[in-house]
């Protein structure tokens, strides 16, 4: 079968395609035909051997899968060959084939295509389990998101608008916060030329902000913690922005607030019944419209090093899929 292989850390430029044995499910495994692969930021850090999951060479990129069960493991159980599915691969994903736990496959409504299923379970999983477990946002609170325009910034205007938040969108840019304002922000920020705090305080009528989303870090992480209000949860997500930041924890004191980690990756694991409550949620709104994950672009398999190039440049406005 044809793959996507990181044989040595590096640049997108360094993968290379194969041709490799066809997976065997082993005990509680299913071998799933992939037919569209997620990509996230994470992805142009693990094949540099820069991410906390740290897979033996070789192996593939592509944490999130959608695709058809072609053969069961040895006690496997409420799942058939030809259902179709959705799981979470950690990596492994940009290949033909895959063999995965069968605790990780979560059946696909009807009606779901491949492709936005594939761009679901990552990026909306992440912000609906900062939103929803972590910020225990309410109704009529107000959320900023960093990094909006990205692939987990998308997904919190999305899921911070369907739980009832007055969502502000920062992105750097006014063509990325144009496409925020399509997803349904109430209000948008460029902290290229607005002062963060500030521009924050002034969107919050003074009160500061409820609930911040970030998952950038660098320096914007320190002067969005500034303009949290009272009470607010402050949720650090990732470092997209390259540096991790250095709080003074005294602004955690004075301002009476939360600073919550989110990671998801552990979650999931930690507690899988909450995860698959979080993922039934988020069909359920993708089922009725309240969200629909936007893809920036499909990429055939041979062309995955550019869909990374893309994310690695910050192109990439939503999601991107490779499909095998």
């Amino acid at each position: 079968m044809k793959a996507v292989l990181c044989t040595q850390f590096g640049g997108p430029e360094t993968l290379e395609m194969a041709d490799i044995e066809s997976p065997v499910a082993g005990p509680g495994e299913v071998v799933v035909a992939v037919r569209a692969a997620g990509l996230n930021f994470f992805d142009t850090l693990i094949i540099q051997n820069k991410y906390q999951f740290k897979p033996d060479l070789p192996f593939s990129p592509g944490a999130e899968i959608a695709g058809e069960v072609t053969s069961l493991g040895d006690g496997v159980e409420g799942i058939q060959v030809g259902d179709r599915v959705m799981a979470y691969s950690v990596w492994g994903g940009v290949r033909a084939e895959i063999a995965i736990s069968q605790e990780a496959v979560i059946a696909m409504p009807d009606g779901l295509d491949f492709v936005t299923a594939a761009g679901l379970i990552v990026t909306y999983g992440t912000s609906l389990h900062a939103l929803k477990d972590r910020a225990d946002i309410q109704p009529g609170e107000t959320l900023a998101v960093l990094g909006a325009s990205g692939g987990v910034g998308q997904a919190a205007v999305e899921i911070g608008k369907a739980m009832g938040a007055r969502v502000i969108a920062c992105a750097s840019s006014e063509d990325k916060l144009e496409f925020c304002r399509t997803l349904g922000a109430d209000e948008t920020l460029n902290y290229t030329d607005e002062d963060l705090k500030s521009r924050l305080k002034e969107l919050s009528n003074g009160k500061g902000v409820d609930v911040i989303y970030d998952p950038v870090g660098a320096d914007l992480a320190e002067p969005a913690l500034r303009a949290i209000g009272w009470n607010g949860r402050f949720l650090v997500v990732g470092f997209a922005g390259g540096g991790i930041p250095k709080i003074p924890l005294n602004l955690a004191l004075l301002k009476g607030c939360q600073i919550v980690g989110v990671f998801w990756g552990d979650h999931l694991v930690r507690e899988p019944d909450r995860h698959r409550a979080n993922m039934t949620q988020l069909l359920d709104w993708v089922v009725e419209g309240k969200i629909k994950p936007h893809i920036h672009k499909v990429y055939p398999l041979e062309e995955t090093a550019d869909a990374l190039l893309a994310i690695a440049r910050r192109e990439v406005r939503g999601k991107v899929i490779v499909t095998p």
